[in-house]
């Protein structure tokens, strides 16, 4: 007796997906502006410099931790070429609450040395030309390019960001890069900056990871609640 064969996916059916999703993803961001109007980067800063060496800081480490080391780490290094001047010790013994001070360390003072020689001193407001440097990711970026020049690169994807997504039936995909990516099909690209810091703060808020309270949820009515 032949196998049977898998069901095809039409076109139409692709279309209609597309459709939900794209009224799904309006649903959330109209009620993320309505909650959250004046959400902004939870990362205190005054430069672009700054707000690039506090995201690196902020890997694997809470912001209110970063924010209470780099209060003291600014007065000091105010530049990159103050940084890039430092030694390592010294950069680690400025940041070592904030974990894995080594390797953020190392890409701190390596970034800022990229600044100080190719680009004059001054953080690029070009994506490809901040992912070339040391411990700067896509995320990072986009964090720096969105948050300082109100540039629209691309939708920050962070551990929050990620998890309402898929919680909420935007993605499925657990990947940041490729969350991202369904995410820029779905939200347009004025609102792409606004939606990330939104988001985080609601997954603070509210749609914590372990208990989220959905009870006290503004969306809970257009939630799927996939995964709780």
């Amino acid at each position: 007796m032949p196998a049977p064969r898998a069901k095809s996916v039409s076109a139409c059916d692709l279309s209609t997906r597309d459709t939900e999703a794209k009224q799904q993803a309006a649903k959330v961001v109209r009620r993320l502006k309505a909650d959250y109007p004046d959400a902004e980067c939870a990362l205190v800063h005054r430069t672009p410099f700054q707000l690039l060496v506090a995201t690196i800081l902020s890997a694997q480490c809470t912001d209110v931790r970063v924010n209470l080391v780099t209060k003291e780490l600014f007065r000091k290094y105010r530049k990159p070429a103050d940084f890039a001047t430092a030694t390592l010790p010294e950069i680690e013994g400025a940041i070592r609450s904030t974990g894995f001070y080594r390797n953020k360390a190392k890409n701190i003072k390596a970034c800022s040395t990229d600044l100080v020689e190719k680009h004059g001193g001054k953080v690029p407001k070009d994506l490809e030309a901040l992912v070339a440097l040391a411990g700067v990711g896509r995320k990072t970026a986009n964090v720096v390019l969105g948050t300082a020049y109100g540039l629209p690169t691309g939708v920050v994807v962070d551990t929050h960001v990620g998890r309402l997504s898929r919680r909420l039936g935007l993605t499925r995909q657990k990947d940041a890069v490729k969350v991202e990516e369904e995410l820029m099909q779905l939200l347009p690209k004025k609102g792409w900056i606004e939606f990330s810091h939104r988001m985080i703060h609601h997954g603070r808020q509210v749609c914590a990871a372990r208990k989220p309270l959905c009870d006290k949820c503004s969306m809970k009515k257009f939630c799927p609640q996939i995964g709780i």
